[in-house]
């Protein structure tokens, strides 16, 4: 493990957003990991490092690494992104990202021993699904776009079209949200890659590669996401997750050092 108590003093790129910066999260630890390239997941005794194609799962307490999984002629999966822990199993946000058309699915593993034991495809749907989330009993995801050209598509939407989308426990579509322009001006030319829900009600969520988190509430009226606070924090964007044993606790990556990252948040900003 590599300890860090160094805080993150300033965001790339003037905007708007730059005055309005928190105080930074506090490093609590970075552990090496060469699966972090994508994200991570986290459960109560251990963190999963998470790569286009592969999850290794590591001790909480130590970095051990306990056990690995890889992508195979049968499973062949090619773009993992998220990752949530939920009731021993871990559902991972998976596309074909960059081919064309979007296609999506959660790919579900048992968290003791990585063994895949389902899917649930979206088919084409809404872009590339880059965040599942469980929280207050409903799936949470988010299908991105990107303003960068990433395929010949010609008929690829702009970053702007990202949104987070409510299902059910059984996959239905219930509600959806877009994300705000002070939000989408950060994400650009990119979109949103990661994305938790807090115990207070906040939804967090990362760019592709900026040092920050984004807090977002559901508005109360129309299908905007309300941003609140934009916070540094020592990770390269990419997916995040939240601690279910400490809930101020935030893991995140370093992608060009393939380090997970774990952080404390600041305490809630409350402006309603």
């Amino acid at each position: 493990m590599v300890r860090s108590t160094a805080l993150l003093l300033a965001i790339s790129l003037v905007s708007p957003l730059a005055n309005a910066l928190e105080p930074t999260c506090e490093t609590l630890a970075r552990w090496d990991a060469p699966e972090a390239t994508q994200g991570v997941a986290v459960d109560a005794e251990a963190f999963y490092a998470i790569a286009n194609a592969k999850i290794a799962k590591y001790d909480k307490q130590t970095g051990v690494r306990l056990d690995a999984w890889e992508a195979n002629d049968d499973l062949p999966l090619r773009h993992l992104n998220s990752g949530v822990c939920h009731e021993g199993k871990l559902y991972c946000a998976h596309s074909n990202f960059p081919a064309y058309p979007n296609t999506s699915s959660v790919e579900i593993f048992e968290t003791e021993n990585l063994q895949h034991i389902d899917s649930h495809s979206f088919g084409i749907y809404e872009g590339s699904l880059t965040v599942a989330d469980w929280h207050n009993n409903a799936w949470w995801c988010v299908f991105a776009h990107y303003s960068e050209k990433v395929n010949d598509d010609p008929q690829a939407k702009p970053h702007t079209y990202t949104s987070l989308v409510k299902f059910d426990d059984e996959w239905r579509r219930l509600e959806a949200w877009v994300f705000p322009s002070e939000v989408l001006e950060r994400f650009a030319p990119h979109s949103c890659s990661g994305g938790v829900w807090s115990q207070q009600g906040r939804f967090y969520c990362s760019g592709h590669d900026r040092p920050e988190l984004y807090e977002l509430a559901l508005p109360r009226a129309a299908s905007t996401l309300v941003w609140k606070r934009t916070l540094g924090i020592e990770i390269t964007g990419q997916a995040i997750a939240m601690d279910p044993s400490t809930p101020e606790v935030i893991y995140g990556i370093d992608r060009p050092h393939k380090q997970v990252i774990v952080s404390r948040l600041p305490a809630l900003f409350v402006n309603e």
